[in-house]
C-alpha cells in the first residue's frame, strides 16, 4: 500500500512541512509494510514558499534589504529557489504585505509593491525557467506599477515626468515605457479572486478598505485604476479592465498581466504541477491531505480541492485530517472524500495551540486503523 501525505499548513500552529511529517511517521509505525509520501502543499497564499521548498528540495535565498510597503520603509525578505525544476517562487508579502506595517502606516495612495519587484529582479538572476508570484496579503492598491518600476518600467505624467509611487500616482499617468532588454521568464501569478480591475467588484471598492482606505480614497484610488487600464490599452495594447482576477492584491494581477506577461493561474493548481502531485498520486492508494479548518471553502480553490482534483485522475482514495471538521459527512463524501477525522479537542484556539503536534499524531494513528480495514 502507498499513502502520499499532502496536507496545508494548520495556521498558527503547524507548518505543512511539520504537518506532513508528524502524519508520515506515525502511519509508517502503525502500517509498517506501507511506501508513505510526504509532498507538503499550499494554495499560493502564506506559507507557498516553504511548502514548496520542503516538496521539491529546494532552498530559501534570504535578501536582508529591500523596499517595503512604503518608499521609505526597508525590510527583510525571501524567495524560495527550486534548482531541480528551476522555479523561483515569489510571495508578494514578504515585501508588500499588510503585516509589514503598523495601522497608523495603511494608506493604499502611499503604499508601493516596489519590493516585489526587486524580489523579482533578484530572482531573475537565478536565471529561472519560471517564476512563481503570489499575489495574497499586499498592503497595496497600486496596479503593481511599483514592481513594474522596480524592473525598469516608467510611468511618466503630461510633462514627462514620473508619477508618484503608491495608488495615489495612478490618475496622473499618460504614458507608459516598457523598459530596454527585460527578459523575464514566463510568469505564473498566483491568483484565487475572479475580482476584475475596476468597478463595484474591483480592487479598490472591495479591498481598497481592507488595506486602510477611507470612502474618499476608494474613490481615488478607483480613477486611478481605471485610468491605469486606459493607458495600459492606449499604450501596451492590453486591455486588463475586465480580466477576471485583475483586481487581486490591489491591480497587481491586471499589473502582472500587462508588464510581465504573466498568466493567472489558480494558486494550488500551480503548487500541485510544481510539486508534481499528480505523478506522485498515479499508484498511490491513499492521499492523506487537510488543513485546520475543513469546511465549504476548503472546497473552493484550496488545499483539499486541489488534491481531490489530482486523486479523481488516478482513483487514489482521499482521507482528510483536520482541527476541524465543519462539513456533513453526506457532502464531504459526495465531493469525494472517503475518510474525514478532526485532530483537535473542542477546546479554544490558545489551549490547542501547543498540543497541535500531539493531537494531529493521535487523529494519524487512528486514520491508519481506519486505512486498515478500509483496504481488508
Amino acid at each position: 500500500m502507498k499513502i502520499v501525505v499532502a496536507l496545508d499548513s494548520f495556521k498558527g500552529s503547524l507548518s505543512a512541512d511539520a504537518a506532513c511529517a508528524a502524519v508520515s511517521e506515525e502511519l509508517g509505525r502503525c502500517l509498517p509494510s506501507a511506501v508513505v509520501e510526504k509532498v507538503p502543499m499550499a494554495d499560493g497564499g502564506e506559507g507557498t514558499i516553504e511548502a514548496l521548498v520542503a516538496s521539491c528540495h529546494g532552498r530559501v535565498a534570504c535578501v536582508p534589504d529591500v523596499t517595503g510597503p512604503l518608499p521609505d520603509v526597508r525590510c527583510q525578505a525571501s524567495f524560495g529557489w527550486l534548482a531541480e525544476s528551476r522555479v523561483a517562487v515569489v510571495e508578494m508579502a514578504r515585501a508588500s504585505g499588510l503585516p509589514l506595517l503598523s495601522e497608523s502606516q495603511r494608506n493604499p495612495l502611499l503604499t508601493t509593491t516596489f519590493g516585489t519587484g526587486e524580489l523579482i529582479a533578484l530572482a531573475a538572476e537565478m536565471k529561472p525557467e519560471r517564476i512563481l508570484l503570489t499575489l495574497g496579503g499586499s498592503a497595496t492598491v497600486d496596479g503593481g506599477t511599483g514592481a513594474a518600476r522596480a524592473l525598469g518600467w516608467q510611468f511618466l505624467d503630461a510633462a514627462g515626468k514620473p508619477v508618484r509611487q503608491g495608488g495615489g500616482g495612478l490618475k496622473a499617468v499618460r504614458e507608459i515605457v516598457p523598459p530596454v532588454g527585460l527578459n523575464l521568464p514566463e510568469v505564473d501569478a498566483l491568483c484565487d479572486v475572479t475580482n476584475p480591475l475596476c468597478g463595484p467588484n474591483g480592487a479598490a471598492a472591495v479591498y481598497g478598505p481592507q488595506k486602510g482606505a477611507t470612502p474618499e480614497m476608494v474613490v481615488e484610488l478607483e480613477e486611478g485604476l481605471s485610468n491605469l487600464a486606459e493607458r495600459c490599452l492606449v499604450c501596451l495594447g492590453k486591455d486588463i479592465r475586465d480580466l477576471p482576477g485583475a483586481g487581486a492584491a490591489g491591480g497587481f494581477g491586471a499589473g502582472a498581466v500587462a508588464f510581465f506577461n504573466a498568466r493567472l493561474v489558480r494558486g494550488v493548481t500551480a503548487v500541485s504541477e510544481t510539486c508534481g502531485l499528480e505523478a506522485h498520486l498515479a499508484d498511490a492508494d491513499w492521499v492523506v491531505t487537510g488543513e485546520g479548518k475543513f469546511d465549504c471553502q476548503s472546497l473552493q480553490g484550496k488545499v483539499v480541492c486541489g488534491v481531490l482534483d489530482a486523486a479523481a485522475k488516478s482513483g487514489t482514495k482521499v482521507a482528510v485530517l483536520a482541527g476541524r471538521i465543519e462539513l456533513p459527512e453526506k457532502t464531504w463524501r459526495s465531493e469525494g472524500v472517503s475518510l474525514a477525522l478532526p485532530t483537535s479537542p473542542d477546546l479554544p484556539f490558545e489551549q490547542i495551540r501547543p498540543q497541535a503536534e500531539v493531537y494531529l499524531r493521535q487523529a494519524a494513528r487512528e486514520l491508519a486503523g481506519l486505512v486498515l480495514s478500509c483496504e481488508l
